[in-house]
C-alpha cells in the first residue's frame, strides 16, 4: 500500500522534522516525508532533510511583494509534489484563509500547550506565571484563527516548582516529538474523521498512547 505523501513546511532547526523523519524510517510507518519547504534558507532543518535525502525548497517570503504569492508559491510546490498531507512544525508565518481553506482538514499545525489553553507566543513563560501545574502540547487541524482547530493529539506535561522557561520548553519538546509522528500515523492509516469541528479517531489504540488522543479513539 502506498504511504501517505507528506511535506513539512519549516522555519528554523526542525526538531519535529526530524521526529517524522525518524518515524518515517521505520517500513511499517503509513507515511514518508517527501518534501521539506523552508520559509529561510539558513533554517537547521534543511540540513537534517538533505541528509536523509528529502527534496527540499526554499520560498522565502521577502521575495514576494505580498503574502498572496507567497502562499501561492508554496501552494503551487505542494501539489506539484502530489502531497496529500501539509504539517507545520516551527513554520514561523501566519497562514491566510485562503491557505488554509485550499488545503482543509490536509493541514497540521504542533503547538507547545493544552490547547485552547496559551495559544499564541511566549506560551512556557506564560504558563508559569498564570501557575498551572500541567501543560503539554496539541497536534490539531489547522484553521484561519490562530491556534485554532479539531485537536487530534495531545499530551500532559508536569510543570514543576523549579521550572524556567527553557527546562519546561524541553520537556514540553519531548512530548511533541512522540505527539506528531502519532498523529500523522493515524492520519495516514485512515483513521480520521472529522465531524461538527471535533476528531473522531477510529480503531483500538495502544496503552502507551490512548492517552494522547482527544476524544480517546
Amino acid at each position: 500500500m502506498a504511504r501517505l505523501k507528506t511535506a513539512v513546511l519549516i522555519s528554523g532547526r526542525g526538531s519535529n522534522l526530524q521526529a517524522l523523519i525518524d518515524a518515517a524510517a521505520h517500513p511499517d510507518y503509513p507515511a514518508e516525508v517527501s518534501l521539506v519547504i523552508s520559509s529561510q534558507g539558513d533554517a537547521g532543518g534543511l540540513q537534517r532533510a538533505r541528509a536523509a535525502g528529502i527534496r527540499t525548497e526554499v520560498i522565502n517570503h521577502r521575495a514576494f511583494n505580498a503574502k498572496q504569492g507567497f502562499e501561492a508559491s508554496i501552494d503551487a510546490t505542494l501539489r506539484g509534489a502530489k502531497v496529500d498531507l501539509v504539517c507545520l512544525a516551527g513554520f514561523m508565518r501566519i497562514l491566510t484563509p485562503w491557505f488554509v481553506e485550499r488545503w482543509r482538514d490536509r493541514l497540521i499545525n504542533i503547538h507547545p500547550s493544552l490547547l485552547p489553553a496559551f495559544k499564541g507566543l511566549d506560551t512556557h513563560a506564560r504558563v508559569l506565571a498564570a501557575g498551572a501545574r500541567f501543560t503539554g502540547c496539541t497536534v490539531h487541524f489547522v484553521r484561519p484563527e490562530m491556534d485554532e482547530g479539531p485537536i487530534v493529539v495531545q499530551a500532559a506535561v508536569p510543570v514543576m516548582p523549579t521550572d524556567s522557561p527553557d527546562s519546561l520548553a524541553a520537556r514540553v519538546l519531548a512530548a511533541e516529538h512522540r505527539c506528531y509522528p502519532l498523529a500523522v500515523r493515524v492520519i495516514a492509516e485512515g483513521r480520521v474523521r472529522v465531524r461538527n469541528e471535533l476528531v473522531e479517531i477510529a480503531g483500538a489504540v495502544s496503552p502507551a498512547d490512548v492517552m494522547m488522543f482527544n476524544p480517546v479513539g
